[in-house]
């Protein structure tokens, strides 16, 4: 991409578009396309069509989906796989039509199997069943990832799919009803925070921005009159995280690829994905135990075992990325403070 290429950002005020539109904005690429679902409803075939017709980008960025925690992919089953499917086979099939020189679509480390080899290597795709909790999610992606793949194959087309692992940063979604983890726990705690502090007017402020507050965390104290902060699950799975920053570097790196290197990653036979993650990982006790002395709760916590866990660990083989020449730079701590500051700015 030179600095005056037609780029088009789908989901460009998501976590992930966002912090793609700060990473090409901050390299001098001027030309940015940038449509809201008001502008743009990536559902409707016909809208997008006339779009790409009308726009003709030469590098496309599909960042835009339906993303949610396990609460909201139990909860909501139907949207995730129909949505997702519907502005993927949109998009990458208008930008086929279009001559798009090159497409990355954004996956999801939750395409591989449940009970997947650890580290999981890109070619683990499709060996076993997957996590049941999200799988309409992940069969909406592997069909992505496969589409890009069919493409490629017919068309001689250059899409190419990542996968991140677990994402957070600035823009992230805190509604409870509909969060990741991290995201989730970083509001659990501050308004555990305030709860203890008898800041409820701050919690109303909150609850307008962010979304509904259960009442067990409007009055998380238990008899002995000390604050709580209840997870779910065991707290015993593992997971690794990477800033959505860290992300956008890593798909401008890849769409800046010279062709002797970009052409292998689209023509593998199997799926034309890379995996992109920060290489360790953490159990969601050690995690929460870490949010809550950057918010700086000082109650306890309690595991509910009686909600999922989800898929006991999730590691990705980032050995690709590596070999590459790209590898992260914000760590765990010092990305949850800043998400957290995000977070507080929001709330002001």
């Amino acid at each position: 991409m030179d600095k005056n290429s037609k780029i088009y950002i789908a989901g460009h005020t998501g976590l992930v578009g966002s912090a793609l539109v700060r990473r090409l904005e901050k390299e001098g690429f001027s030309n940015l396309i940038l449509r809201r679902h008001l502008e743009l409803d990536l559902e409707r075939q016909s809208e997008v069509e006339d779009f790409f017709e009308k726009e003709r980008p030469e590098y496309v960025f599909l960042a835009a989906a339906k993303v949610g925690g396990i609460h909201a992919n139990n909860t909501y089953p139907a949207e995730f796989i129909y949505r997702n499917l519907s502005i993927q086979n949109n998009v990458i099939q208008s930008a086929w039509k279009t001559n798009v020189k090159r497409l990355i679509f954004l996956g999801s480390s939750c395409i591989y199997p449940r009970d997947c080899p650890q580290p999981m290597k890109e070619e683990y795709l499709l060996t076993g069943p997957l996590e049941e909790t999200n799988e309409p999610y992940a069969v909406a992606k592997i069909a992505g990832i496969k589409m890009c793949q069919s493409y490629n194959r017919q068309y001689g087309t250059r899409y190419l799919a990542v996968m991140p692992t677990n994402l957070y940063g600035p823009n992230d979604n805190f509604d409870l009803e509909e969060s990741h983890v991290l995201a989730a726990l970083i509001r659990k705690f501050h308004l555990a925070r305030l709860a203890a502090s008898g800041k409820r007017e701050k919690i109303e402020i909150d609850e307008s921005l962010f979304g509904p507050v259960p009442p067990e965390i409007k009055e998380a104290i238990d008899p002995s009159g000390e604050a709580v902060v209840t997870i779910w699950g065991t707290g015993k799975p593992f997971r690794e995280f990477l800033h959505v920053d860290d992300l956008a570097d890593a798909c401008v790196f890849l769409m800046n690829l010279e062709e002797r290197l970009f052409a292998p990653l689209v023509a593998t036979l199997q799926a034309p994905i890379v995996n992109i993650g920060f290489g360790k990982e953490i159990t969601i006790k050690d995690l929460a135990e870490l949010v809550k002395k950057t918010v700086g709760f000082d109650g306890k916590l309690l595991f509910d075992s009686s909600k999922p866990d989800g898929t006991p660990r999730k590691l990705l083989d980032v050995s690709r990325m590596k070999t590459l020449g790209w590898e992260p730079k914000i760590s765990l701590s010092k990305g949850i403070r800043s998400t957290y500051e995000f977070y507080l700015k929001k709330s002001e």
